[in-house]
């Protein structure tokens, strides 16, 4: 979502006339959860229309329910399900594509469009921009927020057949596609190459303007306050790092003193994930505590409540995660709770407050968050400023404006 926040606002703040094209409101809360405070930093020039996303899905009223799904809700949902297939490769979403399709070309016939830039996944939302280039040639840019046919953990192929053959057509008529970091790309270009020379790296970074970055705590040895802010989800070595937590706390008065605390969603979805829930709790006497999502507009009250960060990550050399650029924006001690491999080392290499892992082990962990607490005790103000300065090449608008830059090419004089 702050990926596509930027880019909208990005274009706008370049010159472009632009509109969105998203679901409603409604959408996001049913099914994924949303933060609806960012909407204030939506560029006033940014024009947003919303279109429903499969109604039907997730409706809690019963009354509105058909006779057929009250008879079998199964049947019902089998059939749907079915039905959907045959009319796109990703039946999840195909109940949105005619709609999707048929307001972007109302919205060209109303103000003739240049380029379209989708951004995904799933792959339905460049079908917008691929049927307005078949219909009326428009340019259209491909950005993966994140892969839909690689799986990050087992860099395998996944996905129907019919699916791959989609995104092999999409790829072929884009004008370019942008992925978040080198492996990513790199595999879409091994996958894809007779179009590499269109793959480009975009990748994420901290926003300033949400971004806070003056100092309100001083770090106490009276007790310090480890911190964990983004999702938290299934393949991150969440039971090691708490374990260690336990180990680090016994081996340091100071540790012994201290908090864990971890802010943001549980899991993907709208409804939080009860197991991590649970896990934390079984914790909670060991000074872990869980204290809900944050809107991105507050990350920089929650980032000045911490003395010390925890990027826990599944193990992926695809994986860089977007809260590695905040995180390193903040200026303070970093502890690397995941596998060297992991992209997100790569954005932190050279980072002066960095205490990576060699191995995702309790005892590994547990030696970097010690390291990581005497040095957030004994950190100056010019240490805080060193590393803030260092981090200033990780800013979204470093990643993201020249790309928006090269775009003016694709239209008419470029102009836009």
């Amino acid at each position: 979502m702050y990926r596509a926040l930027a880019t909208a606002n990005a274009f706008a703040q370049n010159g472009w006339r632009v509109t969105v094209l998203t679901a409603t409101r409604d959408t996001f809360e049913r099914l994924t959860g949303s933060d609806p405070d960012s909407e204030a930093s939506i560029d006033p020039r940014v024009n947003v229309v919303r279109i429903p996303f499969d109604p039907q899905r997730g409706e809690p009223d019963i009354a509105r329910w058909s006779r057929w799904r009250l008879f079998s809700p199964l049947l019902w949902n089998y059939l749907r399900w079915k039905w959907a297939g045959l009319k796109f490769p990703e039946p999840s979403y195909a109940s949105w594509l005619r709609p999707l399709i048929s307001a972007a070309v109302d919205i060209h016939l109303n103000d003739s469009v240049d380029l379209v830039l989708g951004t995904s996944n799933p792959n339905v939302d460049f079908m917008p921009g691929y049927a307005l280039h078949r219909r009326f040639g428009v340019p259209y840019v491909m950005d993966h927020r994140d892969t839909w046919h690689l799986n990050v953990y087992s860099g395998r192929h996944i996905g129907s057949r019919r699916s791959r053959r989609l995104e092999k057509k999409l790829f072929s008529l884009s004008s370019e596609a942008w992925f978040v970091n080198r492996a990513i790309r790199d595999w879409h270009a091994k996958t894809y190459p007779e179009r590499s020379d269109s793959f480009h790296v975009v990748a994420n970074g901290y926003d300033p303007s949400f971004l806070d970055q003056t100092r309100s705590r001083l770090p106490s040895d009276q007790g310090l306050v480890f911190g964990f802010l983004g999702t938290t989800y299934g393949p991150m070595p969440l039971r090691e790092t708490l374990d260690a937590w336990v180990q680090a706390r016994a081996s340091s008065e100071l540790v012994g003193r201290s908090h864990l605390v971890f802010r943001g969603r549980l899991g993907h979805f709208a409804e939080p994930d009860s197991a991590v829930a649970a896990l934390f709790e079984e914790y909670a006497d060991a000074g872990v505590k869980y204290e809900g999502s944050v809107s991105k507009t507050n990350i920089s009250e929650v980032y000045k409540s911490f003395d010390v960060l925890m990027l826990i990550l599944g193990r992926s050399k695809y994986v860089t995660s977007g809260k590695v650029f905040e995180y390193a924006a903040t200026g303070l001690p970093i502890v690397s709770a995941h596998h060297p491999e992991t992209a997100a080392s790569e954005i932190l290499s050279g980072y002066p407050g960095w205490y990576p892992i060699e191995n995702v082990t309790v005892a590994d962990i547990t030696t970097a968050i010690l390291d990581a607490a005497d040095a957030a005790v004994h950190m100056k103000e010019h240490d805080f400023i060193e590393n803030q300065n260092w981090a200033r090449h990780l800013a979204r608008d470093e990643q993201l404006l020249p790309r928006v830059a090269e775009l003016a090419s694709l239209v008419r004089g470029g102009s836009q």
